[in-house]
Formats: structure tokens, C-alpha cells, sequence
């Protein structure tokens, strides 16, 4: 290969998904983590989004309409993962998640980012999270990256509600 680089300015535009039950999706994107809903396309499809973004997740049925959910040990998406801007955009979500009863699968602090997992509803992993200041990043001797997994402090996030 040669050494050509993706330019640094390069985000992920939107994901698009494979629902087995639309509104029941918009329900939990919509309703619950709270995105807009841009449009529908057709009555098999529909774009959300934060901030009036064209879309940042489409849902379709357009091939897994009435589906089970896909095998967790075969190929596929792991997770789409959603940046929220604050550590108290994640505790506000963290609150709400409680308040309606939704199961996390996992809460982590990894160096770089804090941040909770959740299924949706077809068991699509969720990652919600924030990331902290690159200069809080943490490195070792050499200036490596050095991230890690370690367990996220629930009451010092809940912290970020009280100031």
C-alpha cells in the first residue's frame, strides 16, 4: 500500500440501519435518546437526526421488515457510537435512560471518553459517550496513546447534574 492518509478533517456522516419495526425504532431514537425526526421516506424508511441535520441514522425495513434480530457472533456492526458534546449531555441521558427502565449493557471509562452501551430495540449496540479534552488524554512515556477500560464512575458523572 502507499501512504496515502484519509484527510484529518474526515467525520462519519450518518449510519443506516436495518429495523425489523420502524415506528417502534423512532420510538427509541426519537422518543427516547432524543433525535429529530427529519422525514420519512416512503413508509419503510426515516432519517433523524441532532440539530437539523439532514440525518445522521436512517432506518429502513426495506430488508429486514418483522426480522429477529442478526446473530451476535457473526459479521456486522458492533455499535453505532454517538458523541454528545458534554460529560453532562451523558449524565442528562444517563438520568433519562433510568427514569424509563432502560437496561444498559455496559458503562465504561476509557481515557479518552466516558461512556454507556445499550441495545435498541433489534439489538443494535448503542455506544453513547463524550470525549474528554485530547489534552486529558492519557499517554505513556513515549506519547503513546494509551486507552484503557475501566469501570465509569456513575455518581461522578451524576455529579455533572448538581453543580
Amino acid at each position: 500500500m502507499d501512504n496515502y492518509k484519509i484527510p484529518s478533517a474526515t467525520s462519519i456522516g450518518h449510519v443506516h440501519l436495518k429495523v425489523s419495526d420502524l415506528e417502534r425504532s423512532i420510538d427509541f431514537y426519537c422518543g427516547l435518546l432524543g433525535f429529530e425526526l427529519m422525514m420519512r421516506y416512503g413508509k419503510d424508511a426515516a432519517f433523524i437526526s441532532a440539530g437539523g441535520y439532514h440525518h445522521h441514522i436512517g432506518l429502513n425495513t426495506w430488508q429486514s421488515k418483522n426480522s429477529p434480530p442478526a446473530p451476535r457472533n457473526s459479521p456486522g456492526l458492533f455499535h453505532t457510537a454517538i458523541l454528545l458534546p458534554t460529560r453532562k449531555d451523558l449524565a442528562l441521558l444517563f438520568k433519562r435512560l433510568a427514569d424509563h427502565s432502560y437496561p444498559l449493557t455496559g458503562a465504561a471509562d476509557h481515557g479518552v471518553s466516558e461512556a454507556l452501551y445499550l441495545d435498541d430495540p433489534d439489538e443494535n449496540g448503542v455506544e453513547l459517550y463524550w470525549d474528554r479534552p485530547r489534552e486529558l488524554w492519557p499517554k505513556d512515556e513515549s506519547g503513546e496513546l494509551t486507552m484503557y477500560t475501566r469501570r465509569l464512575d456513575i455518581n461522578s458523572l451524576l455529579s455533572e447534574l448538581n453543580p
